[in-house]
């Protein structure tokens, strides 16, 4: 009787909902007017053209769409859209220039502590943050296009920005020229999905204490560097594409005090490091591929129990590199390009071990000026010594299991 109860007073509710139009060829041409007569369920449609009308708050369960990507205008002075009310739907406007603050964080579109707020099909540009998320649970922020022009990371907020929230879809959004692409703190039980973040002055992703969330079929291209994860457990990240990420302290992915977590299926293409593990522990890394990179992969020697296995090396200057000679992580049943043992029952797996590390990446590690003698006949013929005659690398260093054909991914 009670589900009845509800049903009929939700059919009531969107009966009584009315359509409210907004524009120069509308008896109401302004946003603010057209919210104050809105009622909740009410749809305001704004109709295109330029709208500067300072801070405009969305405190009724509205949904706001724009008809001809209607433009949003902050004039650098204030926070262009705030959303204080559930489920509210905005849809369809161009967010332009926002304030600069660092104390208060303006936006384009800041929701502040709401839940099931939904916002799809804008372009945000020129803003200081650009969609920002406070305390908001079971929210969606969806083929959103957001650009940044700033030079310098004092200057820019980040493109997406979610902080104490959880439950929020991350889906289909480009990102470019922020500080950040996409960045989480304290966010958890979220999915990030199909984005695509280029030429963000620090990163793609940046997520620290964010638990249980799933990274899945993202671009991360030309960032200062790919995708940083700090102090995070239960991870998920798969068929995500980390490609030219360079700079003298890039990477394509850091893991760092990253624990029980799952990387697969990724593409790692010419990036400086492609994963940088420092401080992590029980990651499983599986069926990525790493080609072209500087590193291939640099574990350090404080994290242990991770398993790199079935991955494909291909064309990578390193594919290893350490800080230590202690080493708490298996390397099993990958293809390195650089074996060159032999498989004499032909069952695919190499007879011999493969040490992954050579000589020249351990001395690189205390000695960056040494890569001057890359390529050098002295330096070949002492990683050639080096794999006859272990003496420097440690001899846990291996993959007992090589492959001898890349795997198909």
């Amino acid at each position: 009787m009670r589900n009845f109860i509800v049903i009929v007073l939700l059919f009531s509710f969107s009966l009584n909902a009315q359509t409210i139009h907004v524009g120069k060829d509308h008896p109401i041409k302004s946003i603010k007017k057209g919210i104050e007569l809105a009622k909740a369920g009410d749809t305001l449609m704004v109709h295109g053209g330029l709208y500067r009308e300072g801070n405009i708050i969305i405190d009724k369960k509205i949904v706001f769409i724009g008809k001809d990507l209607p433009i949003l205008d902050g004039e650098k002075k204030h926070e262009v859209l705030s959303i204080k009310a559930d489920s509210v739907v905005v849809d369809g406007f161009k967010v332009i220039k926002s304030a600069y603050a660092t104390i208060t964080d303006p936006c384009g579109i800041k929701v502040y502590n709401k839940s099931y707020v939904v916002i799809q099909n804008n372009v945000l540009e020129d803003n200081f943050f650009g969609i920002y998320l406070q305390n908001s649970q079971n929210c969606t922020i969806k083929n959103n296009h957001l650009i940044a022009h700033g030079r310098e990371e004092q200057q820019l907020g980040n493109g997406i920005h979610c902080w104490k929230s959880n439950d929020i879809l991350i889906i289909g959004n480009r990102i470019d020229g922020h500080r950040d692409g996409i960045y989480f703190e304290f966010v958890y039980d979220s999915l990030v999905w199909r984005n695509i973040c280029t030429n963000n002055i620090r990163y793609g992703l940046h997520f620290m204490f964010s638990h249980s969330n799933s990274y899945i079929t993202n671009v991360f291209r030309n960032n200062g560097a790919g995708v940083s994860v700090m102090y995070t457990k239960n991870v998920k990240m798969f068929n995500n594409t980390f490609d030219q990420n360079w700079g003298a302290s890039a990477y394509g992915l850091l893991l760092k005090e990253i624990s029980d977590s799952y990387i697969f299926n990724n593409k790692f293409i010419s990036n400086t490091s492609a994963i940088y593990i420092e401080g992590s522990s029980r990651n499983k890394i599986e069926k990525n591929q790493f080609n072209s990179n500087g590193w291939a992969m640099q574990i350090q020697a404080n994290s242990m129990d991770n398993e790199v296995v079935n991955n494909n090396f291909k064309g990578n200057t390193f594919d290893m590199g350490t800080n230590g000679t202690l080493v708490l992580n298996t390397f099993n049943s990958n293809y390195w390009d650089k074996y060159e043992g032999y498989d004499i029952n032909k069952d695919g797996v190499g007879d011999v071990p493969y040490h992954p590390l050579s000589l020249f990446a351990v001395l690189i590690e205390n000695n960056p000026s040494a890569m001057l003698l890359f390529r050098s006949f002295m330096i070949t013929l002492l990683d050639k010594s080096e794999k006859v005659l272990p003496s420097i690398t440690p001899d846990n260093f291996i993959d007992n299991k090589p492959l001898m054909k890349p795997l198909p991914l």
